[in-house]
């Protein structure tokens, strides 16, 4: 679509009113261009609440909210046809993609998310549920963008901008995510605990010449020299984005996915493992069935309280290696994000921000018709370049570092 054909602003629905509902709430309501109207929605209608103040304070624009048990398709289907909004932001669990999604389908309106669904009691973090949905929303005339957050969502885009503009040939690819950041406490998860221990202690897995391979979890380790924050120790993860990606960049051969752990927040996570604590099948105790990591999530400080005691910086990005004009080219394509400049602005810490920020700026994309295309899609399947100019406006700017071949 020709990039003058924006349309008039539209109604966003909101679902989740975590640390990154707080992030695509506030930076929703900062493009009234693009939504005019925002809705809120939560099982816990009190945090959506405070976040519609916060926001209110922060930008003058009132923002209403709704009680909403997202598991509850008919309770979904009946919020989505009484508020009538054009567009699902859903940044709720995982595991509620695929109800949020059936009931798009029955309200007739767009959906977007941040991370592939999972199901609950069993840690496989793949596409193929939702991909499963592509010809339902195809004959419905309607969009669904899986994945808009930073890893999965801007290293989708990182890599499409790199395939348009920078390289003839991609050979490899790998992701890197650091967070040199400081909240102070022994052990705590950045984003929902359940969520980060099922990614972390899975095994890792990697894409090459055509297969994907395995190894055990942890095992393969790698320090890099990041921008900015430097030399971090690096582990191998499974990502889901790998899964997309290795499909959508043509003549890839080999793509994988590391992340930054400090041996302290290791040391903690083993012993949690050994103990059974990151178990996710549920255990009989005092007459009881309960979920060791569920148990575990409600003592652990809540993400969304890290923001005012976080210090430090992210580094994000993407390693790529390939030809260009018939040379070996190699870049670092990566965003830099300060913890205290995130909180200044909208009370979340970076990790927060670096997913909310791209899940509004992917609302932004499909409200205007940008990248409406009926259909299940992930991100790099769009055109980059509108994605990376608004990176540049709303707070996430991207560099590209030529690296020594």
């Amino acid at each position: 679509m020709d990039r003058k054909q924006v349309t008039m602003s539209k109604k966003v629905l909101i679902i989740g009113a975590g640390g990154v509902g707080n992030v695509v709430a506030h930076k929703c309501a900062q493009a009234p261009e693009h939504f005019s109207e925002i809705l809120l929605a939560s099982r816990n209608e009190n945090k959506c609440k405070a976040i519609a103040a916060d926001v209110k304070a922060a930008t003058g624009r009132a923002i209403r909210t709704a009680a909403l048990d997202a598991d509850n398709v008919q309770a979904t289907v009946a919020l989505l046809q009484s508020a009538k909004p054009d567009l699902v932001i859903n940044v709720a669990l995982p595991y509620q993609d695929l109800p949020i999604m059936d009931a798009c389908l029955h309200a007739g309106v767009h959906y977007l998310d941040t991370a592939n669904y999972e199901p609950p009691n069993h840690a496989k973090f793949e596409y193929s549920w939702q991909w499963a949905y592509r010809e339902r929303f195809a004959k419905a005339g309607l969009t669904a963008l899986l994945g808009s957050g930073f890893d999965p969502g801007v290293t989708n885009v990182f890599c499409a901008h790199a395939q348009k503009h920078l390289f003839d040939t991609i050979e490899t690819i790998d992701i890197l995510d650091a967070n040199a950041g400081d909240h102070g406490y022994p052990f705590a998860t950045n984003f929902n605990p359940e969520i980060n221990i099922r990614e972390i202690t899975q095994r890792g897995r990697y894409w090459e010449n055509g297969e994907w391979k395995e190894t055990d979890p942890l095992s393969v380790k790698q320090v890099y020299d990041y921008p900015v924050v430097g030399p971090k120790d690096s582990y191998l993860l499974y990502h889901e984005e790998l899964e997309s990606l290795a499909k959508n960049i043509r003549g890839l051969r080999r793509i994988r996915f590391f992340m930054t752990f400090s041996e302290r927040y290791l040391t903690h996570l083993r012993v949690l493992e050994n103990v059974g604590m990151t178990r996710i099948d549920p255990i009989d105790f005092q007459g009881h069935r309960i979920v060791p990591i569920q148990f575990l999530k409600a003592l652990l400080p809540d993400p969304a309280s890290l923001g005012p005691r976080t210090k430090g910086k992210t580094c994000i990005g993407c390693e790529i290696t390939g030809t260009k004009g018939g040379k070996p080219r190699k870049v670092f394509i990566y965003n830099v994000c300060d913890h205290q400049a995130c909180y200044a602005e909208v009370k979340s810490q970076a990790i927060s921000y670096t997913t909310g920020v791209p899940a509004a700026i992917g609302g932004m994309m499909v409200a205007s018709g940008l990248w409406k295309k009926p259909g299940v899609w992930n991100m790099e399947e769009m055109d980059p370049d509108p994605f990376m100019a608004e990176l540049n406006k709303r707070g996430l700017p991207w560099h590209v570092k030529e690296l020594p071949v």
